[in-house]
């Protein structure tokens, strides 16, 4: 008799929505991210993840603290991260104190600036993969 397999494991969601992922460099965990990001956060992940895809050929990928990142394909460190929290996804632009115009969000560090999607927000692609390929010129943070 064949002993009875758990049932597949989901990442557990931490405080605000965001999945818990282990750390790992590539698509798949960025992937397996967006998977566990809840109700209509999932569809903003899958729309972030194919702009920035689009924007940056040969982008680097990697989930660290529970968030996806990205970093230039020649470069070292990460331009970009994101973050669900309760009521909104957290896009976090590195340099964005650079970016023109910049994302509108401040941050407590200068150079750092932010883009907030709450669930009724629509993205303008245009601007967003501008401030990427933006964003991907800049040198890259370090973490």
């Amino acid at each position: 008799m064949r002993a009875k397999q758990p049932p597949p494991s989901t990442p557990k969601l931490l405080s605000g929505g965001n999945p818990q992922i282990p750390k790992g460099d590539g698509d798949a965990p960025v992937q397996a991210y967006i998977a566990a990001m809840p109700a209509w956060k999932q569809s903003v992940g899958r729309t972030l993840d194919a702009l920035i895809s689009e924007a940056v050929p040969g982008v680097r990928k990697a989930v660290k603290w529970n968030s996806p990142f990205y970093g230039a394909p020649q470069q070292e460190g990460w331009f970009l991260s994101f973050h669900c929290f309760a009521r909104y996804v957290k896009v976090a632009f590195f340099q964005g104190a650079a970016l023109r115009p910049p994302p509108p969000e401040p941050s407590r560090h200068a150079h750092v600036r932010y883009f907030h999607l709450h669930e009724a927000d629509s993205i303008d692609p245009a601007q967003f993969s501008d401030w990427v390929r933006q964003a991907s010129q800049l040198p890259g943070e370090k973490m």
